[in-house]
Protein backbone atom coordinates (compact mmCIF):
# COMPACT_ATOMS: atom_id res chain seq x y z
CA UNK A 1 0.00 0.00 0.00
CA UNK A 2 1.47 3.33 -1.14
CA UNK A 3 1.78 6.09 1.37
CA UNK A 4 -0.63 8.25 -0.05
CA UNK A 5 -3.23 5.47 0.25
CA UNK A 6 -2.27 4.77 4.19
CA UNK A 7 -2.38 8.31 4.71
CA UNK A 8 -5.98 8.71 2.93
CA UNK A 9 -7.22 5.71 5.21
CA UNK A 10 -5.53 6.90 8.36
CA UNK A 11 -7.84 10.41 7.89
CA UNK A 12 -10.84 8.38 7.22
CA UNK A 13 -9.47 6.80 11.24
CA UNK A 14 -9.08 9.98 12.02
CA UNK A 15 -12.49 11.09 11.29
CA UNK A 16 -14.33 8.52 12.52
CA UNK A 17 -12.85 8.74 15.93
CA UNK A 18 -13.92 12.49 15.34
CA UNK A 19 -17.91 11.33 15.45
CA UNK A 20 -16.90 9.03 18.42
CA UNK A 21 -15.42 11.84 20.53
CA UNK A 22 -18.60 14.12 19.75
CA UNK A 23 -21.14 11.73 20.49
CA UNK A 24 -19.53 11.23 23.86
CA UNK A 25 -19.06 15.06 24.20
CA UNK A 26 -22.96 15.50 22.90
CA UNK A 27 -23.91 12.65 25.46
CA UNK A 28 -22.25 14.25 28.36
CA UNK A 29 -24.00 18.13 27.69
CA UNK A 30 -27.22 16.30 27.49
CA UNK A 31 -26.98 14.54 30.46
CA UNK A 32 -25.66 17.11 32.19
CA UNK A 33 -28.00 20.08 31.10
CA UNK A 34 -30.68 21.38 33.38
CA UNK A 35 -32.66 24.23 30.86
CA UNK A 36 -33.68 23.80 27.42
CA UNK A 37 -31.88 25.17 24.71
CA UNK A 38 -29.01 24.80 27.00
CA UNK A 39 -25.85 26.58 24.66
CA UNK A 40 -23.50 23.99 25.71
CA UNK A 41 -25.89 21.22 24.53
CA UNK A 42 -26.24 23.20 21.55
CA UNK A 43 -22.81 23.75 21.22
CA UNK A 44 -21.91 19.83 21.43
CA UNK A 45 -25.04 19.50 18.47
CA UNK A 46 -23.16 21.74 16.17
CA UNK A 47 -20.03 20.19 16.90
CA UNK A 48 -21.56 16.13 16.66
CA UNK A 49 -23.23 17.53 12.54
CA UNK A 50 -20.06 18.83 11.68
CA UNK A 51 -17.89 15.38 12.51
CA UNK A 52 -20.44 13.58 10.98
CA UNK A 53 -20.49 15.31 7.79
CA UNK A 54 -17.03 15.09 7.40
CA UNK A 55 -16.44 11.97 8.42
CA UNK A 56 -19.43 10.81 5.81
CA UNK A 57 -17.63 13.52 3.14
CA UNK A 58 -14.02 11.64 3.03
CA UNK A 59 -15.84 8.66 3.58
CA UNK A 60 -17.35 8.80 -0.24
CA UNK A 61 -14.28 9.89 -1.22
CA UNK A 62 -12.39 7.30 -0.39
CA UNK A 63 -14.84 3.97 -0.62
CA UNK A 64 -17.83 5.39 -2.10
CA UNK A 65 -19.77 4.68 0.53
CA UNK A 66 -22.22 7.07 3.05
CA UNK A 67 -23.63 7.10 6.40
CA UNK A 68 -26.95 6.15 7.13
CA UNK A 69 -27.65 9.53 9.28
CA UNK A 70 -28.92 12.58 7.77
CA UNK A 71 -27.77 16.30 9.73
CA UNK A 72 -30.44 18.58 9.45
CA UNK A 73 -29.97 21.78 8.05
CA UNK A 74 -32.41 25.05 9.57
CA UNK A 75 -34.83 24.50 6.80
CA UNK A 76 -35.43 20.82 7.12
CA UNK A 77 -38.70 20.05 7.13
CA UNK A 78 -39.97 16.39 8.26
CA UNK A 79 -38.25 14.27 5.75
CA UNK A 80 -39.25 11.95 2.83
CA UNK A 81 -42.73 11.91 2.24
CA UNK A 82 -42.44 10.30 -1.33
CA UNK A 83 -43.87 7.09 -2.11
CA UNK A 84 -41.98 4.66 -0.66
CA UNK A 85 -41.89 3.01 -4.57
CA UNK A 86 -41.63 5.96 -7.09
CA UNK A 87 -42.76 5.43 -10.60
CA UNK A 88 -39.80 7.60 -11.31
CA UNK A 89 -37.00 10.00 -10.22
CA UNK A 90 -35.72 13.64 -11.05
CA UNK A 91 -31.93 14.26 -10.48
CA UNK A 92 -31.74 17.75 -10.46
CA UNK A 93 -27.63 19.08 -9.89
CA UNK A 94 -26.04 22.75 -9.17
CA UNK A 95 -22.40 23.53 -9.72
CA UNK A 96 -21.08 26.99 -9.15
CA UNK A 97 -18.05 28.41 -10.94
CA UNK A 98 -15.89 31.50 -10.54
CA UNK A 99 -14.77 32.80 -13.86
CA UNK A 100 -11.23 32.69 -12.83
CA UNK A 101 -9.43 33.32 -16.03
CA UNK A 102 -12.04 35.06 -19.07
CA UNK A 103 -9.31 35.15 -21.17
CA UNK A 104 -8.18 31.43 -21.04
CA UNK A 105 -12.36 30.92 -21.05
CA UNK A 106 -12.44 32.93 -24.40
CA UNK A 107 -9.72 31.30 -25.89
CA UNK A 108 -10.86 27.75 -25.34
CA UNK A 109 -13.81 28.77 -26.66
CA UNK A 110 -12.57 29.94 -29.93
CA UNK A 111 -11.01 26.56 -30.21
CA UNK A 112 -14.30 25.10 -31.02
CA UNK A 113 -15.37 27.61 -32.89
CA UNK A 114 -13.55 30.16 -35.03
CA UNK A 115 -16.11 32.21 -36.20
CA UNK A 116 -17.02 33.16 -32.21
CA UNK A 117 -18.51 36.57 -32.75
CA UNK A 118 -17.26 39.30 -30.59
CA UNK A 119 -18.92 40.39 -27.50
CA UNK A 120 -19.94 43.45 -25.96
CA UNK A 121 -16.76 44.30 -24.22
CA UNK A 122 -15.52 41.81 -21.79
CA UNK A 123 -18.80 40.42 -20.19
CA UNK A 124 -20.08 40.21 -23.79
CA UNK A 125 -16.97 38.07 -24.52
CA UNK A 126 -17.40 36.13 -21.50
CA UNK A 127 -21.46 35.35 -21.92
CA UNK A 128 -20.46 34.33 -25.95
CA UNK A 129 -17.93 32.19 -25.16
CA UNK A 130 -19.61 30.40 -21.92
CA UNK A 131 -22.76 29.91 -24.65
CA UNK A 132 -20.24 27.75 -26.72
CA UNK A 133 -18.31 25.83 -24.18
CA UNK A 134 -21.11 24.61 -22.70
CA UNK A 135 -22.82 23.74 -25.91
CA UNK A 136 -20.01 21.68 -26.88
CA UNK A 137 -19.20 19.92 -23.75
CA UNK A 138 -21.24 17.49 -20.86
CA UNK A 139 -21.50 19.40 -18.05
CA UNK A 140 -19.77 17.01 -16.35
CA UNK A 141 -16.66 17.59 -18.48
CA UNK A 142 -16.88 20.70 -17.62
CA UNK A 143 -16.36 19.97 -14.19
CA UNK A 144 -13.24 17.90 -14.77
CA UNK A 145 -11.40 20.83 -16.83
CA UNK A 146 -12.80 23.50 -15.22
CA UNK A 147 -9.32 25.14 -14.61
CA UNK A 148 -8.45 24.06 -18.39
CA UNK A 149 -11.36 26.62 -19.22
CA UNK A 150 -10.61 29.61 -16.93
CA UNK A 151 -13.27 28.48 -14.42
CA UNK A 152 -12.91 27.50 -10.52
CA UNK A 153 -15.50 25.22 -8.91
CA UNK A 154 -17.67 26.53 -6.47
CA UNK A 155 -20.26 24.21 -4.34
CA UNK A 156 -21.79 22.01 -5.94
CA UNK A 157 -25.26 19.86 -4.75
CA UNK A 158 -26.58 16.70 -6.26
CA UNK A 159 -30.62 15.84 -5.32
CA UNK A 160 -32.47 12.75 -6.38
CA UNK A 161 -36.37 13.17 -5.91
CA UNK A 162 -38.88 11.30 -6.20
CA UNK A 163 -41.14 12.56 -9.69
CA UNK A 164 -44.33 11.52 -11.07
CA UNK A 165 -43.51 9.21 -14.95
CA UNK A 166 -43.72 12.73 -17.16
CA UNK A 167 -44.30 13.52 -20.88
CA UNK A 168 -41.66 14.59 -22.93
CA UNK A 169 -41.18 18.17 -22.98
CA UNK A 170 -44.04 18.79 -19.98
CA UNK A 171 -41.50 20.46 -17.10
CA UNK A 172 -39.04 22.09 -19.70
CA UNK A 173 -40.87 25.64 -19.41
CA UNK A 174 -40.55 25.03 -15.59
CA UNK A 175 -37.88 22.96 -15.02
CA UNK A 176 -37.21 23.29 -11.13
CA UNK A 177 -40.61 23.87 -9.85
CA UNK A 178 -40.68 20.33 -8.52
CA UNK A 179 -37.98 20.55 -6.37
CA UNK A 180 -39.98 19.73 -3.47
CA UNK A 181 -37.74 18.35 -0.15
CA UNK A 182 -40.34 16.57 1.29
CA UNK A 183 -40.08 14.43 -2.36
CA UNK A 184 -36.29 14.07 -1.66
CA UNK A 185 -34.64 10.77 -1.54
CA UNK A 186 -31.08 11.93 -1.22
CA UNK A 187 -28.68 14.27 -1.78
CA UNK A 188 -24.88 14.62 -1.92
CA UNK A 189 -23.04 17.84 -1.75
CA UNK A 190 -19.21 19.79 -2.00
CA UNK A 191 -18.14 22.39 -0.76
CA UNK A 192 -15.06 24.12 0.77
CA UNK A 193 -16.75 24.29 3.83
CA UNK A 194 -16.54 20.24 4.50
CA UNK A 195 -12.97 20.39 3.76
CA UNK A 196 -11.95 22.98 6.22
CA UNK A 197 -13.90 20.77 9.26
CA UNK A 198 -12.05 18.16 7.60
CA UNK A 199 -8.93 19.98 7.88
CA UNK A 200 -9.84 21.00 12.08
CA UNK A 201 -10.75 17.65 12.79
Amino acid sequence: MSDAAQLTITEVRAAAEAVKAAIDRHLQAVSSSTEPGDPVVVHAYEELAAAAIAYDQILYEVYDEVTPFEIPGDDAGSGYQGPEHPEAISVLIRRDYLIADPKRLRAQAERVDESLPPGAGAEGEVTAALGVLFGEYEPDEIAARAEEFGLEEGDSTLWVSAAEPADPGEWLPEPFDGADPELLICRFDVSEVYDDELDEL
